[in-house]
Order: structure tokens, then sequence, then C-alpha cells
């Protein structure tokens, strides 16, 4: 599923003449704001549930570079979820469909009024229901991945 589509604006490429590492963070967290309104948590939905989403961790991929201009699609692919939390995976994707990055977040439901976790409203969770999701014998290869250097 395509989340979100945008193109590397000039400003955000740097002296090696390409997208900064840090845009592609912004591109990733438009893509992460893009699922939120798609399962009606946009600024209407949070206001209507007293209910929003926080992100708890990241991890950024970077296979290829993307220059000025350059259009860029972000695919979404439901991990896991439970009654509160999203394990999400986006691929950054170029017009011909190669791979440019990844990142994997794992967001938390919280309730505004208590700042604490709390389960999805119902209506949302039945859209998060919804979402494409990988079987856990078919994640993307980059999914689930750790830092370290191998020795």
């Amino acid at each position: 599923m395509i989340i979100h589509e945008t193109h590397v604006a000039p400003e955000w490429v740097d002296y090696n003449g390409h997208m900064n590492d840090a845009e592609y963070a912004r591109v990733f967290s438009q893509a992460c704001e893009s699922l939120i309104d798609h399962i009606g948590l946009d600024e209407a939905g949070r206001e209507h549930y007293g209910y929003t989403t926080y992100t708890l961790e990241t991890h950024l991929c970077y296979r290829r570079e993307a220059h000025q201009g350059q259009s860029l699609k972000i695919e979404l692919t439901l991990l896991d979820n439970d009654a509160k939390r999203l394990h999400v995976f986006f691929a950054m994707l170029d017009d011909a469909g190669n791979l440019l990055a990844t990142s994997e977040q794992m967001l938390m439901g919280m309730a505004q009024d208590s700042g604490r976790s709390s389960p999805f409203p119902d209506a949302v969770a039945h859209l998060v229901a919804a979402l494409p999701r990988a079987s856990s014998d078919a994640w993307p290869e980059l999914a689930g991945r750790t830092i370290g250097i191998r020795r």
C-alpha cells in the first residue's frame, strides 16, 4: 500500500549532491503522519477521541541515493499490532520501484488526558485491522534487523 508520495526538495540535498540522511527521516515521518491520518487519528480524530500516537523506536536503513526532484513513494506494511501498539515497516521507492531506504517503527497509542498508553478506539482498531499485513514468516528482508559490527 502506497501511504505517501513526495519529491526530493532542493533544500533536502546536501554537499554530496543527494538527499541528506536527516531528510529520509523527514519523509518517513510524513509517511507516518499519513498512516495516522489513514487510521482516523488526523486532527479531528485526535480531538474527537482524545487520543494520539507516539513513536517509541525507529530504525532507518539507507540503500540508494535520492536526488533533487526525484519522486518518492512510501509503501506501508504492518508487521504486527496489539490493542495499543503498531509495528510498521515503510519502504521508500523511486519511480522504477528501486528500494532507496526503509524505516521500521514502533508506535504507541496514548490517551491525551493522562499521557499514558491506552487501547486504540474501536473505530481506529477497525481501520488498523484493514492495513496490509506481512505474515510472520514473510516479513520484508530488512525488517527486524539489529545494528552492530558483524565479525
